[in-house]
């Protein structure tokens, strides 16, 4: 009988290479375009986009085999951007940035200079000279702070008020039911203006106002929660045995509120942060010098954003990131609870 040659079979490389040749390709491709002062800004942000995609890609199969199909690279991404900007924050006094609020100090500095990454002002800098990388994070910590406070006093107000209502109902359901909607009838951007035309713009007062934007939706979510567990088995248990009715608000009832509260207020944050940089942009928030990211991008204002696009840019991706991962990070945690819920 003829010999008969054996099947050849063409050979790829197995899908860990693949996965890390992705990922260090997007790497490399990624500093290039953003460290690279010969290319164009256009050609700059093209690389910089495409080793992005390529980055994302690798990480995402490398995650895959790793911690197994259920891997979100999206998910963690925002996870690591918000790990890293609250590193940031939490690290301003000691990292060694250029000035950011001291005009007098930045006689000297360049005007309008254009991001480099590699030099003294690695995101360029404003009109007066002050570093965008530092106004930045000292931007983001004021909106942060600004936004969990709110969100926070929120939480706390609106979550004590929806339990009480769903609890007790009759009269008290009917007297937050009121106080609610009239709350909710007033468009968000008319009440901010009207507070900030009152209050003094300063953090304290900015946090307060942003809080009365998070304390319907907490009331509306705590009450119906409260309503779907009221009659449930252990809390007719605990009346049985005499439990006072704080304590069954406290011990029996608060648990099972708690987490939907607290997957809603993560989502909050992000809808704050962009409620602090608008007030800021009109000029209603946080006073220049001091840097927000909302009076940041107004600085782009009569025609600078055309012929410097930057000043307003960089702003603006540190807004965008934020709010985009803690939208991620807020459904995650909200479709875990209602995954939980429904196996329940």
């Amino acid at each position: 009988m003829p010999d008969i040659a054996p099947c050849t079979r063409t050979a790829f490389p197995p899908p860990p290479l693949v996965a890390a040749a992705l990922t260090v390709a997007g790497l490399v491709l990624l500093v290039s375009g953003a460290t690279t002062p010969q290319l164009v800004t256009p050609a700059k942000a093209a690389l910089a986009l495409l080793g992005l995609g390529l980055l994302l890609a690798g990480a995402s199969r490398l995650g895959k085999l790793w911690a197994g199909p259920g891997f979100d690279v999206v998910f963690w991404s925002g996870a690591a951007w918000l790990l890293l900007l609250g590193l940031a924050i939490v690290c301003l006094p000691w990292l060694p940035l250029a000035e950011d609020r001291d005009v007098a100090s930045t006689v000297a500095a360049p005007v309008f200079a254009t991001p480099t990454f590699t030099g003294e002002h690695p995101l360029g800098t404003n009109a007066f000279g002050l570093d965008l990388l530092a106004r930045s994070l000292y931007g983001a910590r004021s909106s942060l702070l600004i936004s969990l406070s709110a969100v926070a006093l929120g939480t706390v107000v609106g979550g004590a008020i929806g339990m009480v209502a769903g609890y007790f109902r009759n009269g008290v359901d009917r007297v937050v039911g009121i106080a609610t909607n009239a709350l909710l009838a007033v468009p968000p951007l008319i009440l901010l203006i009207a507070l900030a035309t009152v209050l003094q713009p300063h953090l304290g007062n900015v946090a307060f106002s942003l809080s009365l934007l998070t304390v319907p939706g907490m009331v509306r979510l705590a009450r119906a929660t409260t309503m779907a567990h009221a009659n449930r088995e252990f809390v007719v248990a605990a009346r049985a045995m005499g439990a006072t009715r704080s304590r069954v608000l406290l011990r029996e009832l608060l648990p099972n509120v708690l987490l939907p509260l607290l997957s809603l207020a993560v989502v909050m944050i992000s809808v704050l942060i962009v409620a602090e940089a608008s007030l800021s942009f009109l000029g209603l928030g946080i006073q220049p010098p001091a840097p927000t990211w909302g009076n940041m991008i107004a600085e782009g204002e009569d025609r600078v954003f055309e012929e410097h696009p930057h000043i307003v840019l960089v702003p603006g991706a540190f807004l965008f990131l934020t709010v985009f991962a803690f939208n991620i990070v807020g459904e995650k945690a909200r479709g875990r609870r209602d995954s939980r819920s429904v196996k329940l």
